[in-house]
């Protein structure tokens, strides 16, 4: 079982930056490819980007590419997103997951382990 917890969501204006940090443990985290999704009220839960086990390989959507940026530390068992040139757009609740398959995929239920969400709200 593994337990997810972000932090460093807030409150930033519109071309602010901010750093997501998503801390695990009861695991091993080496093990899992990571997810960075989101939920804005009254949507569904979206992907925002990924990246694999060894933190070679990453994705992102089409709306945040060139602007967020996933990586990890494997010896700090976290995971983090770097958002810059924030957008309006972007406020929503921010969930970090981790996939046991190691599939880097960009699908929700493929993941089987979730936190409980850092709120980022971008002001224009």
């Amino acid at each position: 079982q593994v337990q997810l917890v972000e932090s460093g969501g807030g409150l930033v204006e519109a071309g602010d930056s901010l750093r997501l940090s998503c801390a695990a443990s009861g695991g091993t985290f080496r093990n899992y490819a990571m997810g960075w999704f989101r939920q804005a009220p009254g949507k569904e839960r979206e992907f925002v980007a990924c990246i694999s086990r060894s933190g070679i390989r990453t994705l992102y959507s089409d709306s945040v590419k060139g602007r967020f940026t996933i990586f990890r530390d494997n010896a700090k068992n976290m995971v983090f997103l770097r958002m810059n040139t924030l957008k309006p757009e972007d406020t929503a609740r921010y969930y970090c997951a981790a996939d046991a398959n190691g599939s880097s995929s960009v699908v929700v239920r493929e993941y089987d382990y979730w936190g409980q969400g850092t709120q980022v709200t971008v002001s224009s």
